[in-house]
């Protein structure tokens, strides 16, 4: 008897219905064909204690397995659920009549209990896509499918509750969530917040103008000055996630297998914060069958490099090309994979090895030289994509142990998102520009237009700081930015001149 189930492959965000066809005919051998790999090939072994231990029996006839279509390279065990019940099938231990109206994936433990699977999230959007009535799959990722409207998901716990189900002996009921509700109750809710900051008055503003705009920004400071701290605040001022964005993140973190039970969807900004050993295709994604990289689980929110310079050099260089296209491609012979990165780079440093260079109490102890050839560590492509450079001074008792409650996130999210407002009027025929840090040179001198007071500001300083031609326009991108924090709508002489500011490692001679 043949029988057709149906299960999904998953590459980059996108799935890929997989047609699974068992036959059971006369003879004795098990054959699994369509380009499967080590893991499905193993799945006999699975199913058949499964079925075992659930008081069923493999077939000692020939079965042959064949999942089209057969270019597709299968890989992982969640095809077994997939495979076990079209067997169950084919041998008349359940009825085949219903099953092909869903869509059925699943690891198999031996004693026939079901583990998770990644991606169930993008599998769902495409089963509703193709007219599936309903989705099987594990417990633990029913939440994660169930927010995709207009399709039955069903959550189980082991093989005998899908064959009761097909059989008419058990009415699974499907799992539900109100994915608006779950949305907006849990938006912005974040652990930290700005208030728990004493001092660093500069360095927030400098937090607020990088979220107002959108910029990269890197932190230069000694060693327990609040680096970390106020990076890791960041994601609490940025305006928060639209339903869109929220459900293009949770589609990323269910491929690479990084959402809780718990979780229906991501509903705050991802804040990512790789270890400085890791490696090129850990950062921006990769593998034999591709997955997504910190930089792609960052999307709509914050990566943070710690201790910039101590990071491999290759790995730096190959963000260069994420961090302009705001997504990344990855080339494999048969096919290639499209991941998005639209992220906030946050790097943090010390000024030289020992950490106390410039600093206003303990002396810096390293040899002449060294700190520039620390510097040099961080190419000057990478540097050019960070439009603000922000020291970071220790924050002294006084400040401390001050009584005096600092400004909550909240309010300054406030004012980001009225800067952000404006920006998205401002850039309303460009669908795919939404901040200030993403114009083209062009669209700078179309837009950060400055008078004569202005230019001749500007002019002075890049003389006198010994400012490099690429931090013009960085410059006039942060100027604009201040002013629609401001409300203004043109570039005023003070707006200029916190623009300057912010542009520490491109004064001649910072690095002595």
């Amino acid at each position: 008897m043949l029988v057709k189930t149906f299960g999904s492959a998953v590459y980059g965000i996108q799935a890929i219905t997989i047609t699974v066809e068992v036959n059971i005919a006369a003879g004795t051998k098990y054959f699994i064909v369509g380009l499967p790999d080590v893991a499905v090939k193993e799945s006999y072994f699975r199913i058949e204690s499964a079925l075992k231990n659930c008081g069923y029996r493999m077939p000692r006839q020939q079965v042959v397995v064949n999942m089209a279509p057969a270019d597709i390279k299968k890989e992982g065990s969640s095809y077994d659920l997939t495979i076990a019940t079209g067997v169950l099938a084919a041998s008349g231990q359940i009825e085949a009549e219903e099953l092909n109206k869903y869509l059925i994936m699943g690891e198999l433990s031996l004693d026939g209990g079901l583990q998770p699977i990644k991606g169930a999230l993008p599998i769902a959007i495409q089963a509703r896509k193709e007219g599936f009535k309903g989705f099987i799959l594990p417990k633990q990722n029913a939440r994660e499918a169930a927010i995709v409207n207009d399709l039955e998901v069903y959550g189980v716990e082991n093989i005998k509750q899908v064959a009761d189900f097909f059989n008419g002996d058990n009415a699974l009921k499907p799992e539900v969530v109100n994915t608006r509700e779950e949305f907006y109750d849990s938006l912005a809710n974040y652990d930290s917040d700005f208030s728990d900051v004493r001092g660093q008055e500069n360095i927030k503003r400098a937090l607020e103008i990088a979220a107002a705009g959108g910029h990269n920004v890197i932190l230069i400071g000694p060693p327990g000055a609040g680096k970390t701290m106020l990076a890791r605040r960041l994601p609490s001022i940025l305006p928060p996630l639209s339903l869109h964005e929220s459900l293009e993140t949770t589609k990323i973190h269910s491929v690479a297998g990084k959402l809780s039970t718990a979780d229906a969807l991501v509903t705050t900004r991802p804040f990512r914060s790789p270890h400085h050993t890791i490696s090129d295709v850990a950062l921006v994604g990769g593998g034999s069958n591709p997955q997504p990289g910190e930089i792609s689980l960052a999307h709509n929110g914050v990566l943070f490099l710690d201790e910039l310079p101590e990071f491999k050099r290759t790995a730096l260089e190959v963000m260069r090309q994420p961090l302009e296209e705001r997504r990344v491609t990855i080339s494999r012979a048969k096919f290639t994979v499209d991941y998005p990165s639209s992220f906030m780079l946050v790097a943090s440093m010390n000024p030289c090895p020992c950490g106390y260079y410039n600093h206003p109490e303990k002396e810096c102890i390293c040899p002449p030289g060294t700190v520039q050839k620390y510097l040099s560590k961080i190419s000057g492509p990478l540097l050019d994509r960070i439009d603000l450079h922000v020291e970071v001074t220790p924050v002294n008792f006084d400040e401390l142990s001050a009584e005096r409650l600092a400004e909550k996130s909240e309010l300054i999210r406030e004012r980001v998102v009225k800067a952000r407002d404006l920006q998205s009027q401002r850039f309303g025929n460009k669908p795919d520009l939404h901040a200030n840090a993403q114009m083209s040179p062009q669209m700078v001198r179309e837009i950060c237009k400055i008078n004569a007071a202005g230019q001749t500001l500007l002019k002075r300083a890049m003389e006198k700081l010994g400012l490099s031609a690429r931090a013009y326009d960085r410059i006039l991108k942060v100027a604009r930015t201040i002013a629609d924090l401001a409300g203004s709508e043109e570039i005023l002489l003070e707006h200029l001149a916190e623009a300057i500011h912010f542009r520490s490692l491109d004064r001649e001679g910072w690095a002595g």
